[in-house]
């Protein structure tokens, strides 16, 4: 294989990512926060304040991206972004039941696919 499992994973996260971000970040006057940068000051801490908290989930939240602090990621046992990628492969392989699609959809697609094969000779 040219391309394998936990690197389509990947490829979905990084994916993910760019729309979110091309789907763009509200500006408000809550997700600017002029007020609390007001109350808290300059050069102060941001990260601790509850605004912060409360809105850092509208931020794209990676599962095989670690934004922990290196220590603390080597600490929890330095799990590469690829083994997290290959172990959520698996999972989706092991656990992943999709649903049918509908019979029309399926007739469609058998027709196009017997055309193909009419054109190519492949019959």
């Amino acid at each position: 294989m040219t391309l394998g499992f936990g690197q389509m994973v990947i490829d979905n996260e990084i994916a993910r990512m760019i729309k979110h971000t091309v789907n763009g970040m509200p500006v408000n006057d809550e997700t600017l926060a002029v007020d609390v940068i007001r109350e808290i000051g300059p050069f102060k801490d941001f990260l601790s304040h509850e605004h912060t908290f409360k809105h850092m989930k509208i931020h794209s939240q990676p599962k095989l991206i670690d934004r922990r602090m290196r220590e603390d990621w080597e600490s929890m046992g330095k799990v590469g972004m690829y083994d997290k990628a290959e172990d959520e492969a698996k999972y989706i392989l092991d656990n992943h039941k999709p649903e049918p699609l509908d019979k029309e959809v399926q007739h469609k697609l058998r027709s196009i696919v017997e055309n193909a094969e009419k054109e190519l000779g492949a019959v």
